[in-house]
């Protein structure tokens, strides 16, 4: 739980026998269908989602961590197959260079259950009811170095490394979600979701130290079921416009004198 110094509740569970204490009437609508009735709507606040995933990724005690979003889910198995990745030192990983290990993201039609692997995923693509992530909103924000050839290799026992790319050229403003560990770059937690590009300046950073982007194979994220479409929303681009000028005119500047500037990268 992490809430603004400016908003702090009246009292804050301090166990998870607080936490689970309330009991939850299942026959009742969703608390969160109503987002204007929550306190975050009353009190016009945006989601500090940088914050969350830094708090999430520093809570973690384990040396790797997948610092996914809640909605997104990991295909079965990758976990204990990245750390077989692991053991074997395969060559990608004795590299010298940074490096993370960015899972491809994909979209469900609604009515459609997550596929248990990739063979099933690739059936799925063929006849349209998965895309790419953000296929329809942004594509090059989401689609990974090498996908027609990801998507068309024959799926192997066990997750591997199936290609090594940069976010540079097609992917200069790749998003990707991957695996990493705690020495790589914090996400800006001056960014909010509301806002968008609340990824781009760690993508930028990432590229700046030169590091390289293992992509999985027999890997992936699957969103919610529910395929996105570009809907206007006015409000949200107002956001999206300051969050663009905060990022050019201040943080922009700020990464350049921490770790310099690189060709072909950018936020």
């Amino acid at each position: 739980m992490y809430f603004g110094s400016g908003h702090v509740p009246k009292s804050v569970p301090h166990s998870d026998h607080d936490i689970d204490a309330p009991v939850a009437n299942c026959s009742a609508p969703p608390p969160w269908t109503n987002a204007s009735a929550a306190y975050k709507g009353q009190k016009k606040l945006l989601y500090p989602v940088n914050v969350g995933r830094n708090v999430a990724r520093e809570s973690a005690t384990t040396h790797y961590v997948l610092p996914s979003d809640i909605e997104l889910y990991p295909s079965p198995g990758v976990i204990e197959g990245f750390m077989d990745l692991v053991r074997r030192q395969d060559p990608p990983l004795r590299r010298p260079k940074p490096m993370v290990f960015p899972l491809p993201i994909f979209e469900l039609a609604s009515h459609m259950k997550l596929p248990a692997d990739k063979k099933e995923l690739v059936s799925m693509l063929k006849n349209g009811s998965a895309i790419t992530f953000h296929k329809k909103v942004c594509p090059d924000c989401h689609t990974v170095p090498k996908f027609k050839e990801w998507a068309s290799a024959k799926p192997k026992p066990g997750v591997s490394v199936f290609h090594t790319g940069k976010r540079t050229g097609y992917h200069l403003h790749w998003e990707p979600i991957f695996i990493g560990t705690h020495n790589d770059p914090l996400y800006d937690e001056r960014l909010s979701w509301e806002g968008k590009m609340d990824k781009m300046t760690q993508g930028y950073t990432l590229c700046v130290l030169d590091y390289e982007f293992h992509i999985l194979d027999n890997a992936f994220l699957t969103h919610k079921p529910g395929i996105k479409t570009l809907k206007k929303d006015p409000a949200r681009q107002v956001l999206a416009s300051k969050t663009y000028s905060l990022i050019k005119k201040v943080i922009l500047p700020e990464l350049k004198v921490l770790y310099g500037v690189k060709k072909g990268c950018a936020v």
